[in-house]
């Protein structure tokens, strides 16, 4: 297998890194990640206190439905390997890797 790789227009190539999971004990769910991906990939969830997901209004800041929110991985085929969620990310907790083909 090889790794997928785009020729940008200047010449130089780049490979896409794809997201490959979030780590949700690190995930502080402050949806910075969710606000610079306009590819509609992730998703904000609550976990109550039981450990059972629970959906979150992203507008509203005080239900107390659930105990702390995470990101989540809603649609992984609409990421175009572009990074920026895990490059603002201020907890880490992105994984990434490259397409092969």
């Amino acid at each position: 297998m090889t790794t997928f790789t785009v020729k940008l227009p200047g010449g130089a190539d780049w490979t896409p890194q794809f997201v490959g999971q979030i780590n949700e004990d690190k995930c502080i769910g402050c949806g910075r990640c969710f606000k610079v991906c306009g590819r509609d990939v992730l998703a904000l969830v609550g976990i109550n206190d039981e450990g059972r997901r629970v959906a979150v209004d992203p507008d509203d800041d005080e239900d107390e439905e659930y105990e702390r929110k995470i990101m989540t991985i809603a649609n992984r085929d609409n990421c175009i390997g572009c990074e920026a969620c895990s490059r603002i990310c201020p907890k880490n907790c992105y994984t990434h890797g490259s397409a092969q083909v």
